[in-house]
């Protein structure tokens, strides 16, 4: 009989153990609201996003160097994957959208602590609070990069590093929470969908300061600092597109229509950025350029993406044409009349894009469609608001990070020498260089 009793013990003490760490889980589970449709839109719209890193921006960026800065350039988006994903975990997403605080967050899910497989986020009930955590990972990882394009064939690595992590803890977590996680930009009723302010303006801002820091290029103005291989830009450019599907329909947080609604709007966007582009340069310049077709796409891309979520499809072709102009005009005139060095034009396409769509929401947004009527519409404190949204961006961007770069200067050079600079950062750098 002894025997018997412990060999029941022994069998039953799993079982003990489950139920004392879990009891409540049939009960939770019961009442949740995930849906599986859903959660597997969002699974694909999070591996899209992650593939505008690496490889879309990735490519489209180290395409757009000299022969002798691609590996650095890419090296430069692959630890923005890395360091930031990290980051996020640690305490980024539980800054970002635990608790609703209006200037931040707080720590209580750092390390993703009490995170489990049935709980949610409340900005998106419908899916596993781990791919929302996953999800908007992917952004800030992208956001990160982008600021990159702006001083590239000159900054060094280990700047580089240091200047990511301040800028990620300093200028992106702040404004996420601010415009996205229940801060004081989204109780004022800010409109930024996919990120014209939390991504594009804020990278473009803080980018041109950054350019501006760091002064120009060795022979900006005389040298020959034509791409390397377009053909790399142009497959950057594809993965770009196809990922913005899952960065503005993803950011619908569930697999319905306004999700598509939004990436009708973003292709159209897109194609008519290009056109619009390369119209001009074929009237200017009597010849389209590739270089300013894909520009155009990308711009169109970034202007629509505060948007998507708040406009008709149409509104996308508008939009794309207004930004296909605009950007134009930011990467020829304006970035010559204040002689900055932005060597890829992440002010010229991503800042003002952002800072264009993030206006041009305010006058289209559809009440149907994101339940917030704009100026056509008869609402025109909208465009007021978002007028506000963009000031507070630029602001913050740029002083924070002309403050992070003079620490970063502190403790290691921001700039490569002018002989590794001339030789290559591949080398200086890496190690390392194209045959």
């Amino acid at each position: 009989m002894a025997g018997f009793l412990r060999r029941a013990a022994t069998f039953a003490a799993p079982i003990g153990l489950a139920l004392t760490v879990s009891p409540a889980t049939p009960a939770h589970a019961a009442s949740s609201e995930i849906n599986t449709a859903d959660t597997a839109w969002m699974i694909v719209a999070t591996a899209l996003v992650l593939m505008m890193t690496i490889p879309g921006l990735a490519l489209f960026y180290s395409g757009m160097v000299r022969k002798k800065n691609v590996l650095a350039t890419m090296a430069q988006s692959l630890a923005a994957v890395t360091l930031i994903s990290i980051l996020w975990v640690a305490f980024g997403y539980s800054l970002c959208f635990v608790g609703d605080g209006p200037w931040l967050g707080t720590l209580d899910r750092w390390f993703l602590v009490g995170m489990t497989m049935d709980s949610v986020n409340p900005a998106a009930k419908t899916i596993p609070e781990a791919l929302f955590m996953l999800y908007h990972m992917t952004f800030a990882i992208i956001t990160v990069a982008l600021v990159a394009g702006s001083v590239a064939d000159r900054m060094r690595f280990s700047a580089y590093l240091l200047f990511s992590i301040a800028w990620f803890i300093f200028v992106y977590i702040p404004l996420a929470h601010w415009v996205w996680g229940g801060g004081f930009l989204a109780g004022m009723g800010v409109l930024d969908f996919a990120g014209g302010l939390v991504v594009h303006l804020s990278a473009g801002t803080g980018g041109l300061v950054a350019a501006k820091v760091m002064g120009r290029r060795h022979g900006y103005g005389i040298d020959n600092l034509s791409p390397f291989d377009l053909s790399l830009a142009v497959m950057g450019t594809g993965l770009l597109w196809v990922g913005w599907f899952g960065f503005n329909g993803g950011s619908a947080g569930a697999a319905n229509a306004r999700a598509v609604m939004a990436i009708i709007a973003t292709h159209l966007a897109a194609c008519s950025g290009a056109l619009t582009w390369g119209a001009i340069e074929w009237s200017t310049r009597r010849k389209p350029s590739v270089l300013g077709m894909i520009s155009g796409a990308v711009a169109g891309l970034g202007t629509i993406t505060p948007a998507s979520g708040f406009v008709a499809p149409w509104h996308g072709i508008v939009i794309g044409v207004i930004a296909g102009a605009v950007c134009y005009w930011a990467c020829t005139w304006l970035k010559h009349r204040f002689k900055y060095d932005d060597s890829l034009d992440v002010f010229g396409v991503h800042g003002i894009g952002g800072l264009t769509g993030t206006l041009l929401a305010g006058v289209f947004a559809t009440s149907a469609i994101g339940g917030t009527a704009g100026l056509l519409e008869g609402h025109p404190q909208q465009l007021l608001i978002q007028l506000y949204g963009v000031a507070v961006t630029f602001a913050w961007s740029a002083g924070v990070s002309f403050v992070l770069l003079k620490l970063v200067a502190l403790f290691v050079p921001l700039r490569v020498s002018r002989e590794h600079e001339l030789e290559g950062l591949d080398i200086s750098q890496h190690g390392e260089a194209l045959q």
